[in-house]
């Protein structure tokens, strides 16, 4: 089932000869459960894709369908409630609430939207990514691997259609960003939860179950890891 699908997707800056062409031309499938990982440059356009792909920007023209949803027939306030129900992230800067405890930064989102949390699911979340003796630390109290298993447990908390990374592990060392994607892979299989990271690193890459790279604001080619065409 196909959970995450564009067409055409454009995103152009300026015009003239200072037109950049941030995207040009996306045509992209994600399927419910799989961890994609779109693999690219600086420049390469895999940032703006992302923006796109979550609906925190609008594109030049084209669609992003989220679970069956065409996220920009939306209005804003419309698109924000979807976006909070809908889609979860996890930012290489963490964006932890530092006043808050473990806990409440992780059931946040969920508490946003007027709704309760699965506690049996959450208490699952949490035993997974081993986090159990942490949940009245505030965020300043934890090292930056276990900021970031917060910051994953909050994106999967409210059983969103898709969580979207950006450089999950940009500011982990290399033992810690191994650690936490062996995390976003369990998690992605034990939760049948659909993952779309951005990467620049070759090695974190080839840990998703599928490379898709993009060049020049292009899909140059999406392979499986184990090198067949997907």
């Amino acid at each position: 089932m196909t959970i995450l699908e564009t067409k055409a997707l454009r995103k152009i800056y300026g015009s003239g000869e200072a037109e950049v062409r941030a995207l040009d031309g996306v045509d992209l499938q994600v399927e419910k459960g799989e961890f994609a990982a779109v693999a690219g440059t600086s420049g390469s356009g895999k940032s703006t894709l992302l923006h796109m792909l979550g609906g925190l920007d609008r594109p030049t023209s084209g669609s992003v369908t989220v679970d069956g949803k065409n996220i920009f027939s939306l209005k804003d306030e419309a698109l924000t409630i979807f976006r909070r129900r809908k889609i979860g992230f996890v930012f290489q800067n963490y964006n932890l609430v530092p006043v808050l405890s473990v806990y409440e930064n992780i059931v946040l989102p969920i508490q946003l939207d007027g709704q309760k949390p699965d506690t049996a699911y959450v208490e699952q979340i949490i035993e997974t990514l081993g986090l159990e003796k942490k949940l009245r630390n505030l965020p300043n109290n934890l090292s930056g691997g276990q900021q970031q298993r917060v910051a994953i447990a909050r994106a999967l908390a409210a059983k969103p259609a898709i969580i979207l990374a950006d450089e999950p592990t940009g500011n982990l060392d290399t033992k810690t960003s191994l650690d936490v994607m062996g995390l976003l892979k369990i998690t992605s299989q034990k939760f049948s939860q659909t993952i779309v990271m951005i990467t620049h690193n070759e090695d974190i890459a080839q840990m998703a179950d599928r490379i898709i790279r993009i060049e020049d604001g292009r899909i140059r080619s999406a392979q499986g890891t184990h090198g067949e065409e997907a």
